[in-house]
This record gives C-alpha cells, structure tokens and sequence, in this order.
C-alpha cells in the first residue's frame, strides 16, 4: 500500500470512530412517565421526579431521556398509552395520576420495570406481594392519602366545630379509591358524631351539579379526597367553595395556595421525588421486585388564613402552631 493512501485509510478511521463513539454516547436509557392528568397540574411534580433522578446520577438530555405521555384526564387511554410505552421499549415507567391508572398500566407487561405512587395500600390493591419484598416488576410509592381521612377530618372538625354534615367529594371512576375513603370516612366521621354525605364526580359538569344542590340544603363544610381528576379541577373546586361560603379541607397544598381554606396530605412533590431516585437506581440495575415500597412519612398542613377570615372564622392557636404553613 503506498505510504499515502495508507495515511488517508488510518486518518478516515480516526475521523469515524468519534463518530461512532458519539452515536453510542446518544443511546440513552429512556424512562417513561405516564399519567392520567395533563402537564401544567404536575409542575411540581415533574420537578420532583427530575431532582430525584439527579440525585441518583441522572440529568433529563444528558444521560437519560425521559418520553411523557398524557391521558388528559381520561384513565380509558392509558391502557393504549401504557402498551405504547412497553413497545418503545422503556427501561423503566412511572404511572401515576389514579389507581385505576396504575392497574392498567400494569396489565400492560409482566416484565418491564414500573414504579406507582399511590394513596391506598399497594399490597391490598395487587400491585405486589408485600412492603418489603414486592416480588414483581412494580415497587413505588405509598403515600397514605385514604389512611389519613380520620385525621384530615379530624383538622376539618377542629376549625369548624360547629360543622355536622361533611359532604366528601369522590371520584367513582378511581374506584379502588373511592371505596377506601368511604370506608375510612364513615366510622371516622361517627366517632366525631359527623355525618358523612358522599358526593361522586368524575367531569366538571357533575361538580357543577353537586354544588348547586347546596343552594337548597347546603353541608356545613367540604372534604374534597385526593384523586388526580379532582385535583385537576382544584380551581373550579375552591372557586365554588368561596362562592358558597364553605369551609373546606383539601389534600394537597396547591389549593390552599389557591384560596382553598386547608389542606393536610403528603408532600406529594417529595415522593415523585423519591419515585425518580428509584428510577435511577433501576436504571443502574436494581429490579422493583427488591426494592421496599417507600412509606411517605413527610406531611404538610397549610391554612389559608385569608380565606378563613373572610368566612369568619377563628383558626385556633394549636392549629396555627401546627401549621407547616400560613398563607396571610
């Protein structure tokens, strides 16, 4: 081979293995996150599972992609959204926004790695085998929503004493929830000598219909239950509570941040965060089946002490004492 051609073969060579170096660089592992909401009601959420992600060595367009994909609040499209997922393939998937939401995304594979975060008991629900040793390709996230009725009813009671009739908000289309906080809600409420009144909504018409029937026999005040499609509507729902003067308790801080009177739940935004350094460390290698579900311990109270005020009433001391926040 003559010297020059010989120089120009090893210089192609040199020139093209960078190139096949970057191409193998940009085949990032992919996690997918599905949910049964739309985008804008998860900001804080999404910026939670990202943190976690970096906590466990992880940067969204750096070293690992993350592909969405959004039901708009309609559960009935994530069967095909989860199944698009699997087929793309994703290294591991977070489904979240409802328990039905989760179900059906794990009927969607045996086999790829997923993660849930859910209010009510995951063993219960069938998503594994037990807290400590899921067994399976699920592990995630419980974060105590439907165990915490009592005591969020509890808070209710305290800041309306007067109050008598609580009329809690469900969502039926999460069924597996709905159940869970009518069976905790109901022996909670008698033992404080309340009266519980179920209220089942699944679109924003049926809310609409539920509130204009307070205009003939209005309930002393409001528990609207965590639910993706009812926190999605959180808006309308602090918006009717102001119009007809009710007090209300929520789950979640974005309503009282809103206007809402109170909130008491899990940071909710802290246990995406804890699903994403889960993701990363399947990512490294680690299988759901040996990761314990994490047990949110993490709570918040937040009182809107403007909207009580402009309802009349006091919040007493030990609850502002209590408070992780006082919005004035």
């Amino acid at each position: 081979m003559k010297r020059r051609a010989f120089i120009t073969l090893i210089g192609g060579a040199a020139a093209a293995w960078p190139l096949a170096a970057r191409a193998q660089q940009g085949a990032m592992p992919v996690v997918g996150f599905l949910d049964v909401r739309t985008p804008d009601a998860l900001g804080d959420r999404l910026r939670g599972f990202r943190q976690g992600l970096r906590e466990a060595g992880y940067v969204e367009g750096d070293n690992v992609t993350i592909v969405y994909r959004w039901a708009e609040n309609n559960p009935d499209r994530v069967p095909e959204l989860a199944a698009d997922l699997v087929r793309r393939p994703v290294a591991v998937m977070l489904a979240g926004g409802s328990t039905t939401a989760t179900l059906a995304a794990k009927a969607a594979s045996a086999t790829v790695p997923m993660l849930f975060i859910v209010g009510e008991d995951p063993v219960r629900l069938g998503l594994v085998a037990s807290l400590a040793r899921p067994g399976g390709n699920l592990s995630g996230i419980n974060f105590f929503n439907t165990e915490l009725v009592a005591k969020q009813l509890e808070l209710l009671h305290q800041l309306v004493p007067r109050a008598a009739r609580i009329a809690v908000f469900v969502n039926p289309a999460n069924a597996p929830n709905a159940e869970a906080v009518e069976r905790d809600a109901q022996p909670a409420a008698r033992a404080m000598g309340l009266q519980i009144q179920m209220l089942r909504v699944s679109t924003s018409r049926e809310i609409d219909a539920a509130f204009a029937t307070f205009a003939s026999e209005p309930p002393d005040a409001l528990f609207v239950c965590s639910d993706g499609f009812l926190n999605s509507r959180r808006v309308q729902f602090v918006h009717q509570a102001s119009y007809h003067r009710l007090p209300a308790i929520y789950t979640g801080r974005e309503y009282s941040e809103i206007g809402g009177l109170m909130s008491y739940g899990t940071d909710i935004a802290d246990a995406y965060r804890q699903a994403g350094v889960y993701a990363g460390r399947i990512l490294k290698g680690a299988k759901p089946a040996d990761l314990p579900v994490v047990q949110s311990s993490k709570f918040e109270l937040v009182i809107n002490h403007q909207t009580a005020r402009v309802l009349g009433l006091t919040v007493p001391d030990k609850l502002l004492v209590a408070a992780d926040e006082v919005i004035e």
